[in-house]
């Protein structure tokens, strides 16, 4: 435990944008699954999840919870799913 205040308020302060960030890489993560289980269910409907999911990416990336390549990586791999999945 630190015994300087700037190194206690340090402390808070990640532990609250840690929460934060957490909080956003689980709901990003969630919208991820849900898109794949759509693109297992019923392909022709993932279009509109791809939007969804896309846009918590980006949401995300905006936030700096993760890296804007990270995010434009992740919507083009989830993308290329989608097409493959529709066009079968």
């Amino acid at each position: 435990m630190p015994n300087i205040q700037s190194a206690k308020k340090r402390v808070r302060v990640s532990e609250k944008k840690n929460l934060r960030n957490r909080i956003v890489k689980s709901g990003m993560r969630t919208t991820v699954r849900k898109l794949n289980t759509v693109i297992a269910e019923d392909p022709q409907h993932a279009v509109e999840a791809l939007s969804n999911a896309s846009a918590v990416i980006d949401k995300a990336a905006a936030k700096g919870v993760i890296h804007k390549n990270a995010a434009n990586r992740k919507k083009a791999r989830l993308a290329k799913q989608v097409s493959k999945a529709a066009a079968v």
